[in-house]
């Protein structure tokens, strides 16, 4: 058997022996990268499944379903035990705890963001906004802080955008204080929600929101959560896709506190399909970008790209994938060539073989591998075939994944929506008739006599200390839950009202 060095995870074996990655330095960040077919979903799971095992937990999203065996025993597949033989490793099944996650909420835990979480600079990308319109989207956001409405859904947005276009008034009042939204803008915000809309977002804006911390959690074991968000059918949103993957890193960045280089990270980020993140992104949102990637390292976070051609990624952000595996391209075009060129050049050159021909002769499950090493500096670049993973490779079946999800932990914290006041209902009041008014303030009294109403005023303690605390109706404990879900939020709404999120601090506090 080989040895394995402590705090390391083993990626593969080379001519010259076991490639491993050191644990105290994938915060450093990483890329993996070749043609369909090489292999990429097997390193991926292979990675994910090193990271578990060291009790870091994983985020991963599964574009094809694949990845969804990781929480399923290894069958023992005839081509996993020959390659750990060659590897001097023994083959033994695993199977790791498993979170499956859908912004859909169809083959996963729902989740969700608030139209303030996400922000103007993200809303703005989602919608494909030109300048002057995402300007005028800072000003709604900006409006809607100030007058205490919550942007928690697309309605709210939709019902802010009708009360400016019908009230010539509110317009004259924006223009004073904030700047001009004229009435194409405002009809071409309005369209591209409804574009939104139909690609399924309103499922994705709304409450409760999710808690990230449920990202970082480890099994009984003391192993890494593997948390799958299944990525299929949100492809075809491909805007949407990346919008969220991209918030996500920013609440990540915004919410963990710095730890500098732990001794293992605190959670590892894959982003497969990561050119979607980069395509027709404006100038200041790759430099956003950038920086988020550079800096979440001292929060204990490591992000690895995962994409077909390193030319998809911006050279700045590049540049700080410090872990590398490449699998196969192929050289048909000019741009393919350049691919392999570029490629061959960011890795530290082995004498034994050439790189750039060694990218276009690679096996299936082959790769070039170049980890760091000592004080982080790149090792030089080994032909490396890929450690095989322990868990199913392939898909599980529905079945098994209705089962996961009743086992996360987590059932019935997200499963439900929340529509609680805000702008939108903040808006429909404001036009109600004096006797609807009366007749909403019947009801409540009605509810309130149902619920053992009354006051709600606590009854003062001895000597005025604290208040007595009087036992609940059934009623007030779910109108309690409903409080405690808003008083979160409303703290989040503030922060948000603040600093629209670390993006836009990034981008000098735009808003």
């Amino acid at each position: 058997m080989a040895a394995i060095p402590p705090g390391t995870i083993v990626v593969g074996k080379s001519p010259d022996g076991l490639q491993f990655l050191t644990l105290k330095l994938a915060n450093r960040h990483g890329l993996v990268t070749g043609a369909t077919g090489t292999g990429k979903t097997v390193t991926l799971q292979t990675l994910a499944e090193g990271f578990a095992a060291e009790g870091v937990p994983v985020f991963a999203a599964d574009v094809k379903g694949d990845l969804s065996g990781v929480g399923a025993p290894g069958r023992g597949d005839a081509w996993c035990v020959k390659a750990m033989d060659h590897m001097g490793l023994k083959y033994q099944a695993d199977q790791f705890t498993t979170v499956f996650w859908d912004l859909f909420g169809e083959q996963g835990h729902p989740i969700r963001a608030t139209v303030a979480e996400m922000g103007p600079l993200l809303i703005a990308r989602l919608l494909e906004l030109n300048p002057t319109q995402e300007g005028a989207l800072n000003i709604l956001f900006r409006y809607a802080d100030d007058n205490g409405m919550a942007l928690l859904d697309l309605k709210d947005i939709r019902a802010l955008i009708a009360e400016i276009a019908q009230d010539n008034a509110l317009q004259s009042q924006l223009m004073a204080t904030y700047g001009n939204i004229s009435d194409q803008t405002i009809g071409a915000i309005q369209r591209q929600l409804l574009v939104l809309e139909n690609q399924g977002a309103a499922n994705f804006f709304a409450e409760p929101a999710l808690d990230i911390s449920d990202f970082m959690r480890t099994d009984r074991d003391g192993r890494g959560i593997i948390n799958i968000l299944a990525a299929d059918k949100l492809m075809k949103s491909p805007k949407l896709y990346a919008t969220f993957l991209l918030w996500m890193l920013s609440e990540l960045f915004e919410n963990l506190p710095e730890v500098g280089d732990p001794e293992k990270p605190k959670l590892v980020f894959f982003f497969d399909e990561a050119h979607l993140l980069f395509n027709d992104a404006p100038k200041a949102l790759v430099e956003a970008v950038e920086t988020v990637v550079r800096l979440i390292r001292s929060k204990g976070v490591g992000i690895y790209f995962v994409t077909q051609n390193p030319l998809d990624v911006p050279n700045t952000v590049l540049a700080q994938l410090g872990n590398r595996v490449q699998h196969a391209l192929r050289a048909f075009t000019p741009r393919d060539q350049k691919a392999v060129k570029a490629a061959a050049e960011t890795f530290r050159q082995n004498p034994k073989f050439k790189t750039e021909a060694a990218i276009t002769e690679l096996a299936v499950g082959e790769a070039l591998v170049s980890m760091l090493e000592g004080k982080g500096t790149p090792m030089m670049v080994e032909r490396t075939f890929i450690k095989p993973p322990s868990a199913q490779v392939g898909p599980i079946s529905p079945a098994e994944r209705r089962q996961a999800m009743q086992n996360s932990g987590l059932s019935g914290k997200y499963d439900t929506t929340i529509d609680r006041e805000s702008a939108y209902e903040i808006l429909q009041k404001k036009h109600e008739t004096p006797t609807q008014q009366a007749g909403g303030g019947m009801l409540d009294n009605i509810l309130g006599g149902i619920f053992g109403g009354g006051s709600a005023a606590p009854q003062p303690g001895p000597r005025g200390g604290q208040p007595r605390r009087q036992p609940q109706s059934m009623g007030e404990k779910a109108i309690n839950s409903a409080a405690r879900s808003m008083a979160t939020s409303v703290g989040r709404q503030v922060g948000n009202a603040i600093v629209r999120g670390v993006l836009g601090s990034l981008l000098g506090g735009k808003r």
